[in-house]
């Protein structure tokens, strides 16, 4: 473990990317605004790989990736394995995992990325520059505690609802979206929180989602 990891009381959390363009400084600047985490942004080849040998050490392990290949079946070589062990090895701790926007729609056709998300029908429409009004389906779990209803901009996905096992935290009545758009689960050890919003930096600066991706992240790692 490196010394980084030994000594800080932050969330440390991995933000995996990769096979999807992004504001770069943006991102960034995002997930530097979030006080309770120590955020290592990398590719998610990267991540798979472990050359630090810290892989199983993160706190929470937010996804922003859009890798299509399932791994183990149209991939080949040593990454599409790695991301394969990766991936199945999550949820073996309580190791927290956080889907944001377009990862929700990776790995189309693995069956396991579906159940961790749970959406079992991924194929989507998407519309960018949307206004998006957002209203609080339970204002009382610890990520939504005290929100109001709000509007931001945003890219949305027109796709089925996120199924059994699902709770919903947010949703919207944009007819080019999703109903649920933010919402929770558990994959097997750890706690899963997936929010549909996140394109550009119309969203990256809204406070209100800000706040939501940051408890997000926190309630996932078991800090909230």
């Amino acid at each position: 473990m490196t010394e980084t990891f030994q000594t800080t009381k932050k969330i440390r959390t991995a933000i995996l990317t990769g096979r999807h363009p992004f504001d770069v400084p943006s991102f960034h600047a995002l997930f530097r605004s979030i006080p309770e985490i120590d955020p290592y942004i990398q590719p998610l080849e990267d991540f798979a790989a472990d050359a630090g040998k810290v892989r199983k050490d993160y706190d929470a392990v937010v996804f922003y990736n859009f890798h299509v290949e399932t791994p183990g079946t149209t991939e080949v070589g040593w990454w599409a394995q790695g991301i394969q062990q990766a991936i199945e090895q999550l949820g073996e701790t309580a190791q927290g995992i956080a889907v944001l926007h377009h990862a929700i729609l990776a790995f189309p056709e693995w069956q396991l990325w579906s159940d961790i998300c749970g959406i079992q029908g991924r194929s989507f429409g998407y519309d960018i520059g949307q206004t998006v009004r957002v209203a609080i389906a339970d204002a009382d779990h610890p990520i939504t505690k005290g929100l109001q209803p709000w509007e931001m901009i945003d890219e949305t996905y027109k796709m089925d609802d996120p199924g059994e096992g699902s709770h919903a935290l947010l949703t919207t009545d944009n007819p080019t979206s999703m109903k649920t758009i933010a919402w929770t689960r558990q994959h097997k050890n750890a706690r899963v929180f997936c929010f549909q919003s996140g394109h550009d930096n119309d969203t990256f600066v809204d406070p209100n989602f800000r706040e939501v991706l940051a408890r997000g992240i926190q309630w996932v790692a078991q800090r909230l």
